[in-house]
């Protein structure tokens, strides 16, 4: 089939004004809730875009691990090349695609890394490899090849065999603070819901955008 027949048409369900909550996070929380409940895999895996000082952007995906009223907060390497981007631009945008539902929220605004001490009690929370994990890889860089990672795991491996692993001073959070959330719900014949909160100083404005 050629590209330019793969269609789906959408109707599982619409957003009206009424029907949303009174802010952004209330909102998300709600259809977080839904998608968690539909099963989809991996519900807060997201799409990060991040750009460069001069506008040259770049995009990967990356865990929601935690949300409130400050923001949505995910875990990297600040040496990696969205740590870096981050670090001289700090401003994103995070999309998320829950297909099963026909649903996306997008959401933008400025970047600020979370306390060290949030930071460290997430990553001690994470399984062990993992925790190893975030030292044997210098993230974004080169290398020669896959045995380059397994060897820098299996020396960590040796080095914290009954200690706790520390965290690495090149990794921790960053938590997106939001000036926009756009939840857009998909409706027959490409007449899609899209229903955005924009942040006016401390109050929201809900604003209905054209597909």
């Amino acid at each position: 089939m050629s590209l330019a027949h793969l269609r789906k048409d959408y109707n599982l369900a619409g957003l009206v004004e009424k029907d949303l909550a009174r802010d952004p996070f209330r909102q998300f929380d709600k259809w977080f809730q839904e998608a968690t409940a539909a099963k989809i895999e991996e519900p807060n895996a997201m799409v990060l875009t991040t750009a460069t000082r001069d506008g040259r952007p770049s995009v990967r995906t990356v865990l929601l691990k935690s949300v409130d009223g400050r923001g949505f907060v995910f875990f990297t390497n600040y040496e990696s090349r969205k740590g870096r981007e981050l670090e001289a631009n700090p401003r994103a945008s995070v999309l998320f695609h829950w297909n099963v539902l026909e649903r996306q929220v997008i959401i933008e605004g400025t970047v600020t890394k979370v306390a060290r001490e949030e930071s460290e009690a997430y990553f001690h929370s994470r399984p062990l490899t993992s925790q190893l994990a975030a030292w044997a890889s210098q993230q974004s860089s080169i290398i020669s090849g896959r045995p380059v990672l397994e060897g820098n795991l299996k020396a960590l491996e040796k080095k914290y065999a009954g200690l706790e692993v520390p965290l690495p001073p090149h990794w921790g959070g960053f938590r997106l603070a939001p000036e926009s959330v756009e939840f857009w719900q998909g409706r027959r014949s490409r007449l899609h819901d899209r229903l955005r909160y924009r942040r006016e100083k401390d109050s929201w404005t809900v604003e209905r955008l054209s597909p």
